[in-house]
Order: C-alpha cells, then structure tokens, then sequence
C-alpha cells in the first residue's frame, strides 16, 4: 500500500539496535505509571520498571483483574500501586489525576499501553472502530493532558512511551466499509497511532517532555490469542530499554518498531 509520505515522514525514526541500559539515571522516588497493565505487555513493563527500582502505578479497567495482578507481583517481592482507570472515560481519568496528585504529586514517567484491538471481535464494525479510537487516541490524548502539570521540569527525566500495534493493519480489516474508508485516507490503524503520537510531540515540544511510540511486533497476548513470535516479557524488556534511555540519548516523536532491532517503519 502507497502510504501519504508528506504525513508519515515526519515520525519514522531511525534505524537503532536495542539500547542497553548502562546510565542509571533514575532512583526509587522516580515515578512511572503504566496503563492497561493488568495482564501481558503492560503487566511485564510494570514488573521489570519495578525490579529497576522504580516507584511503579498499575492501572486497569477492572478492580478484580488488578488486585490480582497486584497481588501477583507481592508474591514475586514486588510492590506496586494500584488504581482503576478506565482511559476512554474522562470522569475516570479525573479521578485518577486526583488521586495521583494527592498521593504522589509529581511524575516522571508515562505508559501508554492500555489499547483495544481492531480484531477482538470476528466482524470489524464502525462502531467498534469508533472505540478503538476512542481509547487508543483520545483515551492517551486525555489522559497525557490531565497528568501534564503533574510532570517534573526537567527534559532529562519527563517521558512518555505509547505502546502501538500492528493488529490493525488495514489488510486484517474484516469489514470492508471502514477497509473502504481507511483505504481512501491512505491510513492504517498503525499510520493513525503514528500520526496520533506526531501530534502528541508537537504539542508538548518545548515543554520538557519526550513523546515516543513503540510497536512491539507480534507478541505472545491476548490480544493474539496467544501467539506471536516473542513472549510479553520479551517485548517489555524493549519497551523498558526505550523508556528509560539516558538524557543524552532521548529523542522525541519518534515511530519505534520492531523487536530485535527497533527499527523505523513505512507505516
């Protein structure tokens, strides 16, 4: 598929290996929150930013599944906070932001990783796409804004890593109407997370922040019924590496993609 390069180019990013972490830059009172991370991709990102030391918020949609991953965590000598949040409700949002900001006051990491997948039921749907947009976009959209003022002033810690897939490639769309529709946009559901994270960048450039996205590539979810070609822990550790890149090395408004090498995609 011909992609509109005038509107991609602007995030491909280039060609780099797996970064090692070999600057600790960060301490126990460096806050992190991650979305979604009850279970696969965000659990394990919640895990490993943990081991590292940092102070760590789990969030998810459903009390049960967190507290169970929570729990989870406790028998492996981790401790982790835990919060509702359900990011395509803005009410939720704002009763987040302000237990956060009671709790914590101040933040220096966030992960976007919360999503819902073009493929999670058999027939596509406009209204289901409607959805995935909804959470994917708007839900990051809103939340990134309402946790703005709470991020610490400093461009050498402030960060934000959206989590992207490739489930919504415009060829694995069942639906022909919204195929139809994406086709004539020369978009993907990939190219719209791409552009969404374009915007998310400019928009905070200048305000001492980093905004990335990472697609981990085919990994071992819920989202793929279990198959993929490397494990969440795999992909998290790619994830972690990224979002914990040292000042020197920290870009922003990129399109990471790719597991054994994070690579620049055509999107």
């Amino acid at each position: 598929m011909e992609v509109n390069k005038e509107l991609a180019e602007p995030y491909l990013s280039s060609s780099l290996p797996i970064p090692s972490i070999t600057t600790r830059w960060w301490s126990k009172d460096t806050v992190a929150i991650v979305t979604g991370a009850n279970k696969g991709i965000g659990f394990s990102l919640v895990k490993q930013l943990t081991e590292l030391g940092l102070t760590v918020i789990l969030t998810a949609r459903d009390v049960e599944k967190g507290n169970k991953a929570v729990e989870l965590l406790k028998s492996h000598g981790l401790l982790v906070h835990f919060y509702r949040l359900d990011v395509s409700d803005p009410a939720s949002i704002k009763t987040f932001t302000s237990w956060f900001q009671r709790k914590f006051g101040v933040l220096d990491i966030l992960v976007n990783n919360a999503a819902v997948s073009f493929n999670d039921i058999y027939e596509n749907s406009v209204e289901h796409a409607e959805t995935v947009i909804k959470t994917n976009f708007y839900g990051a959209k809103l939340l990134t804004e309402a946790v703005l003022p709470m991020f610490r002033r400093s461009d050498s810690i402030s960060r934000i890593l959206n989590i992207s897939s490739r489930l919504g490639s415009i060829n694995k769309m069942r639906n022909p109407k919204i195929k139809e529709m994406l086709l004539s946009e020369k978009l993907s559901a990939q190219q719209i997370e791409g552009m969404a994270n374009l915007v998310l960048a400019k928009q905070y450039e200048g305000s001492g922040l980093s905004v990335n996205c990472f697609c981990p590539g085919f990994t071992q979810t819920s989202m793929t019924g279990g198959k993929g070609t490397h494990t969440a822990d795999d992909a998290a550790q790619v994830g972690v590496r990224l979002t914990l890149l040292p000042p020197e090395e920290l870009s922003t408004g990129k399109f990471y993609i790719g597991f054994n090498t994070v690579t620049s995609s055509k999107l």
